[in-house]
Formats: structure tokens, C-alpha cells, sequence
């Protein structure tokens, strides 16, 4: 499950696949809140919807964009409350929770981490053989969060494989130098 937290716009999408098996978008959609209304009922209404992604479409993992500071302060810290909140939820429901940097995100789905919304929009369209990109981009921005733990997260955890198994043959110990792990 990807999630483009926002207190005003969360984009969630749940993408089905793995590393080397065809991606497919099982659902995706947006979360909205009234700027108008309070931000304890809107958090509230943030985490009763993620809570409902997860009991209806059980992931087995969570992306989330991690929050980057931005010249307004009151969105960064909106922002931030929404992330605590899809972080917490997946802990809830004992699912790996991956944070990923919006250029983290921009370079997987497209090649490069400077890309435009548009851009992101477009590859994710492209990626999963979809007719039209989905919209908004808070939408399309979960999509490709999800695409991108699948692709990474599948990288990354066969690493840290890698990395205990050196140090267990290490009896547990770190490699120091190269002539450790020639070994």
C-alpha cells in the first residue's frame, strides 16, 4: 500500500505485484478533508479511512512519502501528522512500514528524481498498462510509492540478507576491510 499523506489530500493506492512478477493497481483513491474543519476531526477521518484500506485490502507492507521540510509550516506539520498516522496504522496491523523521499520515488518510477508530477503521472500509467493516469496527483504519487517499495523494498531486503548472512559467517562480527569478506 502506498500513501501520499496530506491532511488535506492523502492519496492511497494499493498496487499488486512483486520483483520480476507483473505489477498490477488493485485500487486507489484519495482521502479529502474539509480545510474548514478541525484538525483533530480530520485526522480522525484520515486514520478511520486508512484503517479501512487495510481491513479491506490486507497489504502486506506500507509505503509512505517522508515529509521534507517545505517553506509553510502549517503544511509540513499537516503533512506530518497524516505520515505519523499511516505509520501507525501499518504498525497496528504488523506490516513493514518504508519511508521513501519524494526523489527516491520520482527516479524509480521514471528514471529521474527531479520529474514533474505529470511525469510521475504518466510513468505510472505506463508501468501498470493503465488507459489515463489516475488523478489527482495525490493519487497517482500513492501508485507510485507503492511501485517503488515493490521494486526497492524487494532490493533492500535482499542486502540486509546479504549483510547478516556475511556477518553471521563473520561470527556476528562487522567486516572490517575487503580481506574480511574475501574470506
Amino acid at each position: 500500500m502506498g500513501v501520499d499523506p496530506g491532511l488535506t489530500r492523502c492519496g492511497v493506492a494499493m498496487v499488486e505485484g512483486g520483483y520480476g512478477r507483473p505489477l498490477t493497481l488493485v485500487a486507489v483513491g484519495v482521502i479529502r478533508t474539509p480545510a474548514d474543519q478541525d484538525t483533530s476531526r480530520r485526522l480522525l477521518r484520515i486514520h478511520n479511512e486508512l484503517e479501512e484500506w487495510c481491513q479491506t485490502y490486507r497489504p502486506d507492507q506500507v509505503a509512505i512519502e517522508r515529509v521534507f521540510a517545505q517553506h509553510n509550516r502549517s503544511t509540513v506539520t499537516g503533512t506530518a501528522q497524516a505520515c505519523g498516522l499511516a505509520m501507525v496504522v501499518g504498525a497496528r496491523h504488523g506490516l513493514p512500514v518504508a519511508l521513501h523521499t519524494p526523489s527516491e520515488v520520482k527516479a524509480a518510477i521514471s528514471g529521474s528524481g527531479r520529474a514533474d508530477k505529470a511525469q510521475v503521472g504518466l510513468m505510472v500509467a505506463r508501468v501498470l498498462h493503465l488507459a489515463a493516469r489516475p488523478r489527482p496527483a495525490d493519487a497517482a504519487e500513492a501508485v507510485a510509492l507503492a511501485i517503488c517499495q515493490i521494486w526497492r523494498g524487494a532490493a533492500d531486503q535482499r542486502l540486509a540478507d546479504a549483510a547478516a548472512a556475511q556477518r553471521a559467517a563473520l561470527g556476528g562480527r562487522r567486516p572490517r576491510s575487503w580481506k574480511d569478506l574475501a574470506r
